[in-house]
């Protein structure tokens, strides 16, 4: 092992890294949207879309139910994000994030999304953030009784915040997920109000 190999980065720097693979993200999700939308008319293609981002959160959900199971801990959301479970990176993805309770109403804000500025780049909002639906889906399936929905969303406000709530879910939204015939538009029928 060379001196390189146990170089020590700043969380800066460790930022800026993240930052990049997140554009990167941002941008394959874009090109792959704009293909679907391409080959299948714009109906079809953002229904295409959302299957996919809905199999996307499924895999989030369900390794984050394994990880906290495997911890010991109750499959509640104050441990989705406990330790191994946690499913976004600490920096760079997004400039500043903060969670808030009032109430006992849990808000998370998030500021400065990667993903977002590249959608927005592109003047491609709208289809960029069809990717936002991983939200409500990776917490459906990780525990059907919450989701977290968007109050506002970066990709469609023209803002540069995004604020997240945990709501329970109703019987009828748990069980359209169990049916595989959920609508997302619908459960989280914030994301794209401006």
């Amino acid at each position: 092992m060379s001196d390189k190999d146990d170089q020590k980065v700043s969380v800066k720097e460790a930022a800026k890294e993240v930052e990049i693979a997140s554009r990167r993200i941002g941008l394959l999700h874009l090109s792959f949207a704009k293909t679907l939308v391409d080959e299948f008319g714009e109906e079809k293609g953002k229904e295409l879309v959302i299957k996919a981002i809905e199999r996307y959160g499924k895999m989030i959900g369900e390794k984050a139910k394994t990880r906290v199971k495997e911890q010991g801990l109750d499959v509640q959301p104050e441990n989705f994000s406990a330790g191994g479970a946690r499913d976004l990176p600490k920096y760079g993805m997004h400039e500043k994030r903060e969670v808030t309770e009032e109430e006992g109403e849990k808000r998370i804000f998030a500021y400065g999304c990667a993903l977002a500025k590249v959608w927005r780049e592109y003047n491609e909002e709208e289809l960029g953030g069809l990717y936002c639906y991983v939200d409500p889906v990776k917490y459906m399936y990780y525990n059907p009784e919450f989701k977290l929905v968007h109050k506002q969303a970066m990709p469609y406000t023209g803002q540069n915040i995004c604020e997240f709530a945990v709501e329970k879910t109703s019987k009828e939204e748990q069980d359209s997920v169990l049916r595989g015939k959920a609508d997302w538009e619908k459960i989280d029928k914030d994301l794209k109000k401006d």
